[in-house]
């Protein structure tokens, strides 16, 4: 008994070795993703598969690249999607990408065209 759990826990060590550090750290919430957005520059950001929602989040701002970026949705093993048109635009979340779409159009309006859109994993 004793030499077969060494088997596994050394079996574990080994794969989790080979799997990046943010995976390892992901645990039982899930991955998180986010969208970033400046409307009058149309600057934009998006990550996916992050271990924490901060750290999406953040990251999307700084792939945004302009000081006044502004998260616009994040989620959580979802998808978001962003559209614009004109200065006006949307954002929203949803458990696909074909829902997530579709909630951004209708909530940005007439003339509205996806943007960007990113699901997590």
């Amino acid at each position: 008994m004793r030499v077969a759990l060494l088997f596994i826990i050394g079996g574990l060590s080994t794969a989790l070795a080979s799997v990046p550090a943010a995976a390892q750290t992901r645990g039982t919430k899930g991955p998180y993703g986010a969208i970033a957005y400046h409307a009058p520059t149309q600057s934009m950001g998006y990550t996916f598969d992050y271990p924490a929602s901060r750290a999406a989040k953040v990251d999307a701002l700084k792939q945004c690249g302009h000081e006044k970026c502004e998260v616009v949705v994040s989620f959580r093993s979802a998808c978001g999607a962003l559209a614009a048109h004109d200065g006006r635009f949307a954002a929203s979340e949803g458990a696909t990408r074909a829902e997530a779409e579709a909630k951004a159009t209708r909530k940005c309006g007439k003339d509205c065209e996806i943007a960007v859109w990113v699901c997590t994993r």
